[in-house]
């Protein structure tokens, strides 16, 4: 599509042209299964291994420990089932907070189904978790605290390295989502502390149906797809090597272009904060406005949809979110909104715009210039204005 203004880079991201141009030979000439020995074979072997190289130093960690899945929702799920059996003599009680992504949430509710006690914490209206309301949550038989570092919906940064110390202190085991901030936010797995940390490529703008899952040298991970011995025994099936040639390439250049694009992002954010809260009036940011994502700004406007907005903005070629995309068939109010004490009705009238490197000042004027209206028109509409 031609002349659209993209501003849901929380949901997903396109596909830069140096992983595009990287993953283009392993779909053509260099089509080998990583598994056979001859030579084609063992090139499409070297590509994933130097992919694993490239997202093991965006994150500081080693490359023996990244494992390769299918994406976000499948390392959270890896991580937080891995604890029943790598570790069941630690006990069945898990530590979360009320606004993850729908992968931890509903993976410890599966937990819970398999004899798991979750405890899901409430986090403050600035959408920021406490480590004091953490650490009193722990428990004799508490085995593992899962908690994001950065929020996929209002874009708050969470204070793992922090929570990452009480954990260590407690003997607990620590897994962060970190799908939102790389690329974003400074990552390095030895500073931050956690055991295990998850990352999609399809948000840093490499290919969808790819992602990783650290796991910290020197903690148990047992199989999570069985079958045959790839990733080192752990993950079964034949790997995605275009997209892990992309996934890398990707987590290289984002953690390249780091000290030079979150402050560019940070300015157009603010930038649109000022306009909005300023020519929209009952509108509101959501979450803390500093301890959050660079390119991150959800918006609560009184009275209108949501939903409604988008279309409207639709019409002059500006996509953006009510929430997240998981969750964009459903007609609940966002679960991370409720989680900050967000009235319900207020609730459904959200509207998440994410920056990213292909964003321009233009874009954010446009914003700008269309949404005021389009607040309006609705609320005149609206029997609850």
């Amino acid at each position: 599509m031609e002349n659209i203004i993209y501003l849901d880079n929380a949901a997903t991201t396109r596909v830069r042209a140096e992983a595009a141009e990287a993953m283009r030979p392993y779909f053509e000439a260099e089509f080998g299964n990583p598994s056979s020995i001859y030579e084609l074979a063992r090139n499409a072997k070297r590509a994933v291994e130097t992919a694993r190289g490239e997202v093991a130093a965006a994150l500081g960690a080693q490359p023996t420990e990244i494992y390769f899945t299918g994406g976000g929702s499948e390392s959270d799920n890896w991580a937080i089932k891995n604890i029943a059996e790598s570790y069941p003599e630690r006990g069945k009680h898990i530590i979360t907070t009320e606004f993850e992504h729908h992968a931890v949430l509903h993976a410890c509710q599966y937990m819970e189904t398999r004899g798991y006690e979750a405890t899901y914490l409430p986090v403050g209206t600035n959408g920021v978790v406490d480590p004091a309301a953490v650490e009193a949550a722990i428990r004799p038989d508490t085995a593992l605290i899962t908690i994001m570092l950065a929020n996929n919906e209002i874009g708050t940064v969470q204070p793992i390295a922090e929570i990452a110390e009480i954990a260590k202190r407690r003997g607990v085991l620590l897994h962060t989502d970190a799908v939102q901030a790389l690329g974003h936010v400074p990552i390095n797995v030895k500073r931050l502390g956690a055991d295990f940390l998850t990352v999609a490529a399809h948000k840093i703008y490499g290919p969808k149906g790819v992602g990783a899952l650290y796991a910290r040298k020197g903690t148990k991970l047992k199989p999570f797809i069985h079958g045959g011995a790839q990733e080192r025994g752990r993950r079964a099936g034949t790997e995605n090597v275009p997209g892990i040639v992309g996934f890398g390439v990707a987590a290289r250049l984002v953690a390249e272009e780091l000290e030079r694009e979150a402050p560019r992002e940070f300015a157009l954010r603010e930038r649109l904060v000022d306009a909005v809260l300023s020519a929209v009036p009952d509108s509101r940011l959501n979450g803390d406005r500093f301890k959050r994502l660079p390119g991150n700004a959800n918006f609560a406007f009184k009275y209108i949809e949501g939903e409604s907005i988008l279309l409207l903005l639709e019409r002059h070629g500006i996509f953006a979110s009510s929430g997240s995309a998981c969750t964009s068939g459903s007609l609940d109010p966002s679960h991370v909104l409720l989680a900050i004490g967000m009235p319900h009705g207020e609730a459904h009238g959200s509207l998440r715009v994410t920056i990213g490197r292909y964003n321009t000042e233009a874009d954010i004027d446009k914003l700008v210039e269309v949404l005021p209206g389009i607040v309006r028109r609705l609320r005149d509409m609206s029997p609850l204005h």
